[in-house]
């Protein structure tokens, strides 16, 4: 089975500030785009940055305990083999990007071992991205 992309919309105050973000910092390419809103080639898949007003979770995140970490909620990101992961961390770092949560291995020695880290948009959104080196491990209990 194939996977589809997935078309994803999210709300950024700051449309320039999100548009430099998405595109010059994080590299993805940008697709069509008005002057309210600007898609982008989300490895893959469909990301579009809607301006909109601050909203409650970009004002302050909720966070929930995992692995002795604060994880943001809401986030959302892609899992990406574990060389593009290591990339993206070096990429963000060479862009002295704040990490929420720092990248690192979560879970070590146990089932769903995986790369992780957390970090925010220019406009509070948080994002995620993992890896596993055991793909099988995705959805392991």
């Amino acid at each position: 089975m194939s996977l589809q992309p997935f078309h994803l919309a999210i709300p950024v105050y700051d449309l320039a500030a999100a548009r430099q973000f998405y595109g010059e910092i994080f590299g993805l390419e940008e697709g069509r785009s008005s002057e309210h809103w600007v898609d982008f080639n989300f490895y893959g898949h469909q990301l579009v940055i809607h301006e909109h007003p601050k909203t409650a979770y970009q004002e302050q995140a909720n966070t929930n305990a995992v692995d002795g970490h604060d994880v943001p909620v809401p986030h959302f990101g892609v899992v990406l083999t574990w060389e593009q992961w290591e990339a993206l961390a070096e990429r963000l770092r060479s862009f002295n990007t704040h990490f929420v949560i720092e990248p690192y291995i979560r879970f070590q020695g146990q089932v769903g071992e995986q790369a992780t880290m957390f970090f925010l948009d220019p406009c509070g959104n948080a994002l995620e991205f993992k890896a596993f080196k055991d793909m099988t491990q995705l959805f392991a209990k």
